[in-house]
């Protein structure tokens, strides 16, 4: 009997610690939504939801409407020959039109061109876009960069609405006061793969919402976490490899909803 009890004893502590550490993961991914959600709100909120944002980047024009659940996403490229391509992603699909004229899009090419158009746009709109069902968060801890205070959210994206690039995971510091998206890491796995750390720089307000450029560094130590490249980066051992600049932004807001 004594040996009985002491395997229930056994079992039931198991139990309560798997319990307990079920309950821990379940507040961690909790609270890193509320600081997400905390962050959108600081950066832009309900406006993101029913906004027209047009920008440039590297030449090409961009263009994202919005209106609840709805969404469409464009760019355009004028090439050296005077051809017009323009792209159109949404909750229909991709279309495509050059000179505006609607062209085929073989099967082979659908993923990368519409990978291509949502990736511009994902990085513009942070945290905004954070909200997607698909979005698995998680606090991870909390660190100082550059002497302020941080949480340390990771973000990893569930197969099923996460696209075709849902392996790739992100680690975002937000301010612990301001709750602004200051730093973010991630990494990713086509060609070839890598690793990026950015840091956000020339904050500006427009309509509302927030946006930035960044300063852009990498590493080939590929086997660092993702949490330890913001120390890589205070100790200057990141390499610098590329400004990212939005230009030209534009946001009309739809104040009908």
């Amino acid at each position: 009997m004594k040996n009985l009890c002491r395997k229930k004893t056994a079992l039931t502590a198991i139990l309560v610690s798997v319990i307990s550490l079920s309950c821990g993961t379940s507040e961690k991914k909790s609270e890193a939504g509320k600081i997400i959600q905390k962050s959108i709100e600081a950066s832009g909120g309900e406006n993101y939801e029913n906004a027209e944002i047009e920008f440039t980047f590297r030449h090409r024009i961009y263009k994202s409407t919005r209106n609840s659940d709805m969404f469409r996403l464009e760019r355009t490229v004028n090439d050296s020959t005077g051809k017009t391509t323009h792209d159109i992603l949404s909750n229909e699909g991709l279309r495509r039109f050059v000179n505006n004229k609607a062209v085929t899009v073989p099967d082979s090419m659908v993923t990368r061109i519409s990978d291509g158009v949502n990736s511009v746009h994902y990085f513009v709109q942070l945290p905004f876009v954070l909200n997607s069902p698909a979005a698995i968060k998680k606090l991870s801890g909390e660190d100082e960069v550059e002497s302020e205070p941080y949480y340390e959210v990771e973000v990893s994206f569930r197969k099923e609405g996460g696209g075709t690039d849902h392996h790739d995971k992100f680690v975002y510091w937000i301010h612990k006061e301001n709750f602004t998206v200051d730093y973010l890491a991630y990494q990713f796995f086509t060609n070839n793969g890598g690793l990026r750390f950015r840091k956000a720089v020339n904050p500006r307000i427009i309509e509302g919402i927030r946006f930035v450029d960044y300063q852009n560094y990498e590493t080939n130590m590929l086997s660092t976490p993702l949490r330890h490249l913001d120390s890589l980066y205070e100790a200057g051992e990141l390499e610098f490899f590329s400004n990212i600049n939005t230009e030209n932004i534009n946001v009309k807001l739809n104040k009908n909803n």
